[in-house]
């Protein structure tokens, strides 16, 4: 049985990106095109938050990720998910000034999904953020899902 993945919008924004100089970004790039084209050995789902976010910004780079994701199944935000995460804002395990990154978080969550791809290191897959997000996401009585950046998603036995 496939694992499956919520990718959340940074791993995207990473995939169509134009070549960064930095080689700690470029590297991000080059393992999230990894990533990408191993997507087949996995069960994708992405969200319309994601969609959301992906068509913001430059037209030529929104266009770029929103093709990139055509593909994939995406879960809609429904009460569920809103309730967890304001849950996960209230309890302060995102910070409540990144309501869309619990929103992520929830979506994976409530769909039962293995794994939260992001290479959102601020609100999202941090050590400590991650504790804590495990933390209020089974005392709400759900099975957390494993936030992971691409680099340790390609780790695993995918």
């Amino acid at each position: 049985m496939k694992r499956k993945v919520y990718i959340e919008t940074s791993v995207v924004s990473y995939l169509t990106a134009r070549k960064s100089g930095n080689p700690i970004v470029s590297g991000h790039q080059e393992s999230t095109r990894e990533l990408w084209n191993r997507l087949n050995e996995l069960d994708v789902f992405i969200s319309d938050l994601v969609l959301q976010e992906a068509s913001c910004g430059d037209e030529e780079q929104a266009r770029a990720r929103l093709d990139a994701l055509a593909s994939f199944r995406a879960l809609e935000v429904d009460d569920e998910a809103k309730a967890l995460a304001k849950t996960i804002l209230a309890q302060r395990a995102v910070p409540e000034e990144y309501p869309e990154d619990a929103l992520h978080v929830a979506l994976a969550t409530v769909n039962g999904l293995d794994f939260i791809v992001t290479w959102n290191f601020s609100h999202i897959n941090n050590p400590f953020t991650r504790m804590m997000i495990r933390q209020v996401v089974e005392n709400a009585g759900y099975v957390a899902p494993e936030i992971c950046s691409p680099d340790e998603l390609l780790g695993d036995e995918i």
